[in-house]
């Protein structure tokens, strides 16, 4: 009897500029299903990227910041912008990509995009090589027209100094480690106002918010692989899905259900 064993690919993307390329439309399609683990390199490319996803989620890691990219929150990135990335097995990633120069950028810097029914309909539309073009024409326009920066993304910054260096570790690890500032400050043989000095000045943030936000984004990745908000809320280290509930939606804006895998789309 053989076993297949999954492994991770790895791959490797061009650092380009900024710049009009060649491109057959205004606005071209890639889609992929991925079988196993995948990780890209940091990478940019000459045109404008919008991320999103038709099911499971994936990472698009911008410095020592980290998205995380849903079916419904979506990921602009601009020409040029240095970025690296990961799906997980299962994950079907879509992306469109903005001709330089033909398309005004949103936004000079990475920015969430809420993939609304309207945008995501326009965006499959377009995925139709052998759409006519004065029909392609019109899409294109109506989705220039409703493409916007969203008020909500799944951001995490990451920390980097030695001193929080154990702290991102466990947590990233275990999003339900328990321990609490005071916890980590015994452990660290520092003040809690060390701790919460070194997260404002990396994060802008607190501790607490900060494990929320790491929180969050695991929670998005169970939940848009169909699980029930109470397993997510109980792996997550919250004592009821009420909490976690109330916690999510002061991190995300959005509520868990917005972001529950239909059933079909289930992983």
């Amino acid at each position: 009897m053989f076993r297949r064993v999954m492994t991770r690919e790895i791959r490797t993307l061009p650092v380009v500029e900024a710049g009009p390329v060649e491109m057959p439309f205004t606005i071209l399609s890639w889609s992929e299903v991925f079988d196993r683990d995948t990780t890209w390199n940091e990478h940019s490319h000459p045109f404008h990227e919008l991320l999103w996803n038709e099911r499971g989620t994936s990472t698009a890691v911008v410095g020592t910041r980290v998205w995380t990219v849903t079916p419904s929150l979506g990921l602009w990135m601009p020409a040029g912008t240095l970025h690296s990335g990961s799906a997980t097995t299962g994950t079907w990633c879509r992306a469109s990509f903005f001709g330089f120069g033909a398309v005004t950028s949103i936004s000079l810097t990475p920015v969430g995009v809420e993939i609304t029914p309207l945008l995501r309909l326009l965006l499959e539309r377009l995925a139709d090589t052998e759409l006519p073009m004065s029909s392609r024409a019109v899409t294109e326009a109506m989705v220039l027209d409703v493409l916007t920066p969203s008020s909500h993304e799944l951001l995490l910054q990451v920390p980097t100094s030695d001193l929080l260096r154990p702290i991102v570790e466990a947590v990233q690890a275990d999003p339900g480690d328990p321990r609490t500032l005071t916890d980590w400050a015994r452990h660290l043989g520092v003040s809690a106002r060390t701790i919460t000095r070194a997260f404002n000045a990396e994060t802008g943030t607190s501790f607490a918010r900060w494990v929320a936000a790491v929180r969050a984004q695991h929670a998005v990745a169970l939940l848009t692989r169909g699980w029930e908000v109470d397993a997510v809320a109980e792996e997550v280290g919250y004592r009821s899905a009420s909490s976690f509930g109330a916690a999510f939606r002061r991190t995300t804006g959005l509520t868990p259900g917005a972001f529950r895998t239909r059933p079909d789309h289930r992983l």
